[in-house]
């Protein structure tokens, strides 16, 4: 039972955030130097910082067909649009899913359904709060296309944010990827956009918190309509 307990609150660490909390450990020292009450200031900073760069391990369902969120976070936008022209996937909407992350929220990136990435495209662009719904036209992103079993494909695109500063993405195209595996992550908050197939109903609700590599978003396999929800 203790094992389990500290495993609820002790997560391994993504290899990008040792030099982060390298430094805020030594900020941290050079603080209870100057004044005792600034260090404790500074050890709660490290593990924020610690926690942030959090990487556990999540339970992926995988039945065939299940789409999962890529991110942990809130779902902040449903709506059609065109993904990213760089991916080359054409001008017809499909319906985009955002998933904003922050600065609390695991930032590690995960493929939302198994397939070969067959695109991944670099853009420079603004800082803007990644919230807002025209972050997804001016924003720093790196877009990727996956093509499914099927020959359909799903776009995912790394969003930078307003603090965000670094988009990383651990994938080329031609790489394989299996559903929930982790592909990359971004520093500091951000957001993650899914573009669905044709004719794929997301089954999540604005509002909703996602959990990347367990929530389902979607399913290519159900006839279900779109669903809403309340919050109570």
């Amino acid at each position: 039972m203790a094992i389990d307990l500290l495993s609820t609150f002790i997560k391994p660490m993504h290899r990008e955030g040792t030099k982060f909390v390298a430094i805020f450990a030594a900020v941290t020292l050079v603080l209870f130097l100057i004044w005792e009450p600034l260090g404790w200031i500074g050890v709660g900073l490290t593990v924020w910082c610690y926690y942030f760069f959090r990487d556990p391990v999540r339970v992926t369902p995988t039945r065939e067909g299940l789409i999962v969120s890529p991110a942990d976070g809130v779902v902040s936008l449903i709506e059609p649009a065109v993904p990213p022209a760089e991916l080359g996937m054409g001008p017809t909407p499909m319906t985009r899913v955002s998933v904003f992350m922050s600065v609390f929220d695991c930032h590690v990136n995960r493929a939302p359904i198994g397939g070969t990435v067959t695109a991944v495209a670099y853009r420079p662009g603004k800082f803007l709060n990644a919230s807002l719904d025209k972050a997804s036209e001016d924003n720093e992103r790196n877009a990727l296309a996956i093509r499914l079993a099927d020959g359909r494909q799903i776009a995912v695109v790394q969003i930078a944010g307003l603090v965000a500063r670094r988009i990383l993405c651990e994938v080329r195209e031609g790489t394989p990827l299996l559903t929930g595996e982790r592909f990359g992550m971004i520093r500091f908050g951000s957001r993650l956009d899914v573009y669905l197939p044709e004719g794929v109903q997301p089954l999540v609700c604005l509002g909703q918190v996602m959990t990347s590599g367990e929530t389902v978003l979607a399913d290519l396999t159900s006839p279900e309509a779109r669903r809403t929800g309340a919050a109570r």
